[in-house]
């Protein structure tokens, strides 16, 4: 991959405008229902999370759903950003591999032993945990409703969650402030 040592790592996630530079992980879930695996795309611009998919399974299904659904964002712009990844089988696989060709986006990893290149993503699971998964038991929750409550939250994350790196604003009220989304 293109990118140089671990020291120029926050150099490299730093960006001007939107969907010059994604970033992507998975994370898992336990609760009392069974695994639930959160796969997305956070845009390094501002934090937004760009699209993902969840499932029972941490199966190539769940990062090729989501990075389809990340390709369909830019698909009518000129945009290819640059997807940046730890060095999971899941983004090696064949089936993302064809369609990162096929999107003619440009494929990054992390550096074996460089864990700072995703942490903007791991930073995310890290705080949608502590905000939303740690402080509740899910005890009487079903896999399907703990799916609602996650999507539920990052929904509100990218629409009403201030962070102060942005002003006091959430990634979408940042975005609409500089022109960028009606």
């Amino acid at each position: 991959m293109p990118w140089g040592s671990c020291s120029s790592c926050s150099l490299f996630f730093q960006v001007a405008a939107p969907n010059e530079k994604w970033l992507t992980d998975i994370t898992e879930f336990q609760v009392p229902a069974g695994k639930v695996y959160r796969s997305l795309v956070i845009d390094c611009f501002d934090g937004l999370v760009v699209n993902g998919s969840i499932s029972a399974r941490p199966e190539a299904e769940l990062v090729n759903t989501m990075l389809d659904a990340a390709i369909e964002t830019v698909a009518n712009s000129n945009a290819q950003p640059i997807v940046h990844s730890n060095r999971g089988a899941h983004y090696r696989w064949p089936g993302w591999l064809s369609r990162m060709r096929d999107a003619r986006l440009i494929r990054s990893m992390s550096r074996k032993g460089c864990s700072p290149g995703n942490a903007a993503c791991e930073g995310f699971f890290g705080r949608l945990k502590t905000e939303l998964f740690y402080s509740r038991h899910w005890r009487a929750t079903s896999i399907e409703q703990f799916i609602k409550v996650v999507n539920s939250y990052i929904r509100w994350y990218n629409a009403k969650r201030i962070k102060v790196s942005l002003g006091t604003l959430s990634p979408l009220e940042y975005r609409k402030s500089l022109g960028l989304v009606a």
